[in-house]
């Protein structure tokens, strides 16, 4: 949307994207999909698909430059549409490629019923993550135990389970365990993107909301508090779970700062489409997401689419070992290591519930 803002409207969606302007955000962008989003599956990686898409409806066609820059720097697919007179199709068509990106995950993001005459453009972004983990669990090994729920009332769960070195800190309140997906074979000519699953849990079986309020304050307490060294576990549970979310993110978006856009006399996405009509708003802006944790890796998929008007330790002392239960509500984030990128990122109330 922010290659098609100008003046107020645009400014605001820098603000909120954290970008000093079009270019720095094409740019930014650009490196992301060159760098974190990269698909290994080929060489025995993660499979990722990352893809943005603009529909727009025939009577609507896209701006030459705003066409160009879509695709170019963010690697958009564009197409005309019937908003208008056949939104059963269009919705068929924005489904189908949904389905298609994320492995079938994400069955459809949008429903006929949606679109109206008032419908010109439909904005999408989707990413697909399957990872094996590069040290798998034993299936053998997991078994039910209790989970503790924010309410106080516990259920029964799978959890995984190993008695290897793992990575873990520990901090004041909370740890922290990092689990790698398995590298696919490096070329010379392949970015060495690496991917991790991150577990912040709260010592305290009520303390999720705190940490997650410390982990929002600062926009470098992720890198801040990653494990740097493996050590002897003890207990060490991780429930499997699968997750499904879906939300509209207008009003969020509006709190951060994203108001002008949502105001169909303010907003100036003039930059978009050409044509005489109504000029152009955003509606809403809706998100779903999928992720499943299990002892081979983890297979996730988000969309996001807006409507517009080592060995033991030497010497004779041994350390202690670490405890790893995650038994109670925690927070997750798959990100790409090198580029620091996050590519979900969630909290666990419920492993029994998706």
């Amino acid at each position: 949307m922010a290659v098609g803002a100008c003046e107020r409207t645009l400014t605001e969606m820098l603000g909120v994207l954290g970008s000093r302007s079009r270019d720095d955000l094409a740019g930014s962008v650009h490196a992301l999909a060159e760098q974190a989003l990269t698909d290994q599956s080929e060489t025995g990686g993660p499979r990722v698909n990352f893809a943005c898409a603009v529909w727009h409806d025939k009577m609507r066609p896209l701006k030459p430059d705003y066409n160009d820059a879509a695709v170019k720097s963010y690697k958009a697919w564009t197409g005309a549409v019937d908003f208008h007179e056949k939104p059963e199709e269009a919705a068929e068509q924005i489904n189908a490629l949904v389905v298609m990106l994320t492995n079938d995950l994400i069955p459809s993001v949008i429903d006929p019923g949606e679109l109206s005459r008032l419908t010109d453009l439909v904005v999408a972004n989707a990413i697909y993550f399957k990872g094996k983990w590069g040290k798998p669990f034993n299936k053998r090994l997991t078994k039910e135990e209790k989970f503790h729920c924010l309410d106080g009332s516990t259920m029964d769960v799978p959890f995984m389970q190993d008695g290897n070195r793992q990575l873990i800190a520990c901090h004041h309140g909370f740890k922290v365990l990092q689990l790698y997906y398995q590298r696919g074979r490096l070329f010379p000519t392949q970015p060495r993107a690496r991917y991790s699953m991150c577990v912040f849990l709260p010592n305290a079986y009520d303390g999720l909301w705190r940490l997650v309020n410390k982990i929002a304050r600062n926009p470098d307490f992720l890198d801040e508090h990653l494990p740097t060294s493996t050590v002897l576990v003890g207990d060490f549970h991780v429930p499997k779970f699968k997750l499904k979310f879906s939300t509209k993110l207008s009003s969020d978006l509006q709190e951060l700062g994203l108001k002008d856009a949502f105001d169909p006399g303010k907003a100036d996405l003039s930059d978009m489409a050409e044509g005489p009509g109504r000029p152009l708003s955003l509606q809403d802006v809706l998100h779903k997401a999928v992720i499943e944790v299990n002892e081979e890796g983890t297979e996730a998929a988000d969309v996001t689419y807006g409507k517009g008007m080592v060995g033991c330790a030497q010497g004779y002392r041994r350390p202690p070992r670490v405890d790893f239960v995650a038994d109670h509500p925690f927070v997750f984030f798959v990100r790409e290591e090198v580029s620091g990128a996050i590519l979900f990122a969630g909290h666990v109330l419920d492993p029994s519930m998706e």
